[in-house]
């Protein structure tokens, strides 16, 4: 149980670093490859999370809160599995 417990930590601090990357609008070019790499990792379940609640849309912009979804469910399944 200690190593999922890590890697769903791991997983959480990736998810938030994606949400980071997503403030930046220019990365420099050294940071790149390592947005790609969190990107890669995060896509997939993201991905998931989108038809379960779409973008809110505020005016011109699009708010996607799916990935609040997403940490919201990590969470649950760390505190269920972690904390016995």
């Amino acid at each position: 149980m200690p190593v999922l417990c890590l890697l769903l930590e791991l997983f959480k601090w990736t998810l938030f670093a994606r949400v980071l990357l997503s403030w930046v609008p220019r990365l420099p070019e050294g940071l790149r490859p390592v947005a790609e790499v969190i990107y890669t990792l995060t896509d997939p379940i993201v991905r998931a999370a989108r038809p379960l609640i779409p973008p809110i849309r505020i005016g011109m912009v699009s708010l996607d809160v799916s990935i609040l979804l997403v940490f919201i469910v990590l969470e649950l399944l760390s505190r269920a599995i972690c904390f016995r």
